[in-house]
């Protein structure tokens, strides 16, 4: 008996912006995204899986692949300074994630954006409705506390703004269900 299955392509666009440091989730934001995310290839069989990096700017930090056990190599190395502009650019994670699948026909697409939502470019609602044009859909994980938390920035420092204020991030909800709704 000859029994063919086809599986999924995905790609994981990982929110990397300092405010994934924040530790309202246990060990903070990153950390459980990364497990989270572990988690998701140890269950892949006849998938293929990408990691698309992202803060202010956006790279592909492996290419598509069905070798799971690379995939989990690559994750391991993964944090803040990465990534050289700062911020949240989720439209640019979605459409550089859209220009990591294979050109292979009749193959199910999804991206898997793990942010926590504070997207300060505004594109992240129209890239997502571009993507489910193509058909591709759009799967967010938000990750945090909507009442917020303070960023360590290591020896017990705190973040702080311009003005020397403690800086407060918050799990943006709302954001995160607007671009699942426009991802399809």
């Amino acid at each position: 008996e000859t029994n063919e299955h086809k599986g999924i392509e995905m790609v994981v666009a990982l929110d990397v912006s300092n405010s994934m440091l924040a530790q309202d989730v246990s060990p903070s934001r990153l950390d459980k995204a990364k497990m989270l995310v572990s988690n998701i290839a140890d269950k892949l069989t006849n998938d293929k899986i990408a990691l698309v990096v992202f803060a202010g700017d956006a790279f592909i930090q492996m290419p598509i692949t069905s070798d799971f056990v690379s995939a989990k190599m690559f994750l391991d190395a993964i944090s803040p300074g990465m990534v050289g502009v700062q911020g949240t650019n989720i439209g640019e994670a979605i459409r550089l994630s859209l220009s990591s699948f294979t050109s292979q026909k009749g193959i199910e697409r999804a991206i898997v954006i793990i942010t926590d939502g504070e997207d300060h470019e505004g594109e992240a609602e129209k890239a997502a409705a571009e993507a489910a044009k193509k058909g591709v859909h759009i799967f967010v994980l938000g990750i945090g506390d909507p009442k917020g938390s303070t960023i360590p920035v290591g020896k017990g420092q705190l973040m702080r703004d311009r003005s020397g204020n403690i800086v407060i991030t918050r799990l943006n909800q709302e954001m995160c269900n607007e671009v699942a709704t426009a991802g399809k």
